[in-house]
């Protein structure tokens, strides 16, 4: 991978940290795909994508993995496929399974960073109260969906977060166990719609802001040395 225009940005020193640091992202779907890219792009060579799902056709209008030719195949191992044509010199460790609490401390090791993208909102409660009780940094992804306007997303705490429904249920369930704050990016707006069969809509632009948020705040975290 060719590094040139990275390194005229941030230096030769601060492309080979980008590239030693190590990035677990659970969940490949509308955010966690992109947000995999985005550092790979960027030059972090060290990720281990979890995710138990495959590519289906309600997929394609939002996801970065989700084409008609990988319709039905593991999204881990068309995501990493993915990212090993940006860089044949990336490490890439794909998981095909769901996390959960009874798994999670066999999925999550070794790492400098935890990307939360996961949709359920128990497995999503379960991996940040594992990260918070062991020390592991972690930044979620709040909801990305039922919003068609122009994108707006924030790196803040949860407890700061208004007018997103999944940050309100995880809030409740984080003061449940005892935790105090997390790093989220949310998009503190509004939903434009509800649908009547209760299912969350989704367009293009919108997981993907969110996911390239994750991506700049890890890497800005990394280049200010506090990864």
């Amino acid at each position: 991978m060719d590094k040139s225009r990275t390194k005229n940005l941030i230096g030769s020193d601060n492309v080979s940290l980008l590239a030693s640091k190590h990035v677990t992202i659970v969940g490949v779907g509308g955010v966690g795909g992109y947000t995999a890219t985005m550092l790979v792009r960027a030059g972090v060579e060290n990720i281990r994508i979890i995710d138990f799902d495959y590519v289906s056709s309600s997929n394609v209008n939002r996801q970065i993995i989700a084409f008609q030719s990988t319709l039905g195949k593991s999204k881990v191992e068309v995501l990493k496929d993915m990212l090993l044509d940006i860089n044949k010199n990336a490490k890439i460790e794909a998981i095909n399974e769901r996390l959960c609490e009874e798994n999670v401390s066999k999925l999550i090791k070794n790492t400098d960073i935890i990307v939360d993208a996961i949709d359920s909102v128990q497995d999503k409660v379960s991996l940040i109260v594992y990260a918070k009780r062991n020390d592991i940094k972690i930044i979620s992804a709040m909801g990305a969906g039922n919003r068609y306007g122009i994108p707006k997303f924030e790196v803040l705490d949860i407890f700061k977060t208004h007018d997103d429904g999944l940050a309100k249920v995880v809030r409740k369930r984080l003061r449940e166990e005892g935790i105090g704050e997390l790093k989220v990016v949310c998009s503190n707006v509004q939903v434009d719609c509800k649908s009547d069969n209760g299912q969350v809509g989704s367009i293009s632009y919108y997981p993907a802001m969110c996911g390239c948020v994750i991506a700049g705040e890890i890497v800005n975290n990394i280049l200010r040395g506090e990864l």
